[in-house]
């Protein structure tokens, strides 16, 4: 009988312990919130938008530019805002670890010690004959443990767990900025470098205008104000040519900064093709609802709601008492001799709680206060779906309406060009004065200019269309990037285990 009662006591003890370390879960069970989408995207009346979804993991490719892809690729290697995402991700990584640690009893210690006492002589009421002076020496160890009764721990294991996501996010959101930011600065250097082009082809035009006009002026046949006027013009043109230059200066001194290399001339890497990356005449968009799983920005804001939900769990656990499981066991001698013997050994052990029954509310608000971020985050989410939707609209609207402009616009540059013909053979024969020149010449320029940057949109606004959509973060491989020397110097300075394999 006695055995089987014994038996019965350490069965109901092992289930109170698994109901203490297990217990309930305080708080809300996360659940990902609605997302204020559209069913499809606004119909644009055009078939270069097509509804299906397409693969946006190496976008940079539609445009078959060879020193693109080759930017896109380094910047992907070297950028340190990069590495620095990346390091975030080990950073969450490790506070998870921190989480899943303080399931386990949060207290370990061993200890040793030795101490030796001597008491006064001149003591009150102490016996003549009594030890005045002795050793002590201590070895053992101690361990308290909060069981989880209320879910505070599990609550914050899931915390972190989400945390980890939405720092992994926050790289594939940056990787998706530097694509994109890459292939606009290197589409943003062509466009002036085509720009430059033209100042430069107009001022070949211009001079020819000039020198009829000064021929004229020599011969008799026209005045001062026809060769004054000419040359202004000229000098005017040939004013943008040094701006353009510095422009591309200053673009490529971004680049390399994106490139995460000091800024340096790109000549050589950049090539001597100076043409604008050919558009591909139609884009696949997909629906709205793609960009929950795209975006990384979405799922960042998603993440970090989920991460915020547990905290509410957490902060009220608070409002119940903890239970808390002790143990301390030492050897304890005065002579060292003795200290490994049994009769040594002196231990102690049990359960415990504690209850914060008086704190005035703190307790309350503070539940009440992550409630309150929680819900902050639903609206930062419910904003975030919001701007991404519109960024796509915006970039439609804008890829769309360069493409319409384009037709229109290389009609009206021929023209402009025969009308610069046809003026200066007026102008010759003494038909048309020299106003008419000068119009058509710099009618020319604006539309040729024009023209320029209306083919550099239709670029900009697919870079920037792809980037709505969340393309570019599919090159991040399962493991993440990170750069071999900063593993290692992190090796050098910390044990890392093998988190950084």
């Amino acid at each position: 009988m006695n055995g089987y009662s014994g038996k019965t006591r350490a069965c109901v003890v092992a289930v109170l312990l698994f109901m203490f370390a297990t217990g309930c879960m305080l708080g809300p069970n996360y659940r990902t919130p609605s997302a204020p989408l559209a069913d499809a995207y606004i119909d644009p009346g055009s078939d270069s938008v097509k509804r299906e979804t397409s693969d946006l993991a190496q976008w940079w490719n539609v445009f078959n530019d060879p020193i693109l892809n080759d930017l896109v690729m380094t910047a992907y290697k070297q950028s340190p805002t990069l590495q620095a995402a990346a390091v975030r991700v080990v950073e969450a990584e490790a506070r998870r670890g921190i989480a899943y640690g303080l399931l386990f009893p949060q207290q370990q210690e061993a200890f040793g010690s030795y101490t030796r006492y001597r008491l006064s002589e001149n003591q009150a009421n102490t016996p003549a004959n009594f030890e005045r002076s002795y050793d002590d020496f201590q070895l053992g160890g101690a361990v308290s443990w909060e069981l989880d009764i209320w879910g505070r721990y599990r609550r914050g294991i899931e915390s972190a767990d989400a945390e980890v996501l939405a720092a992994l996010a926050t790289y594939d959101d940056a990787l998706v900025t530097l694509i994109g930011d890459v292939a606009s600065e290197y589409i943003s250097i062509r466009i002036v470098e085509e720009r430059l082009a033209v100042a430069r082809a107009n001022v070949e035009v211009q001079k020819r205008g000039l020198q009829i006009a000064d021929a004229r002026f020599t011969a008799g046949t026209a005045t001062e104000l026809d060769r004054t006027q000419a040359t202004a013009l000229l000098r005017d043109t040939e004013a943008k040519i040094p701006e353009f230059e510095s422009a591309i200066l200053q673009g490529e001194s971004r680049l390399c900064v994106l490139l995460g290399i000091p800024p340096k001339d790109l000549a050589d890497r950049l090539g001597d093709k100076h043409v604008i990356p050919v558009s591909p005449a139609s884009v696949a968009v997909g629906i709205p609802a793609d960009l929950l799983r795209r975006r990384p920005d979405i799922r960042r804001a998603e993440r970090t709601l989920a991460a915020q939900s547990p905290r509410i769990g957490v902060a009220m656990a608070d409002l119940y008492p903890s239970f808390t499981l002790v143990g301390d066991i030492r050897l304890a001698s005065e002579n060292f001799g003795n200290l490994f013997s049994a009769d040594s050994v002196q231990a102690f052990g049990g359960p415990g709680f504690r209850w914060a029954l008086f704190n005035y509310g703190r307790i309350q608000n503070n539940v009440r206060v992550e409630d309150a971020r929680y819900q902050a985050l639903v609206s930062d989410y419910e904003q975030t779906v919001l701007r991404a939707q519109g960024e796509v609209e915006s970039f439609i609207a804008g890829y769309l309406g360069s493409q319409r402009q384009i037709g229109s616009l290389t009609e009206s540059v021929a023209a402009a060009q025969r009308a610069v013909e046809v003026a200066e053979t007026q102008y010759r024969g003494g038909i048309a004065d020299y106003t008419r020149v000068l119009n058509t010449q710099d009618f020319l320029q604006t539309e040729q200019d024009k023209l320029v940057s209306t083919r550099g949109s239709i670029a900009l606004n697919l870079v920037g269309l792809y980037r709505a959509l969340g393309g570019g973060w599919d090159l991040r491989p399962e493991r993440l990037p990170l750069d071999e020397n900063i593993r290692k110097e992190m090796r050098n300075r910390t044990d890392w285990g093998k988190m950084l394999n």
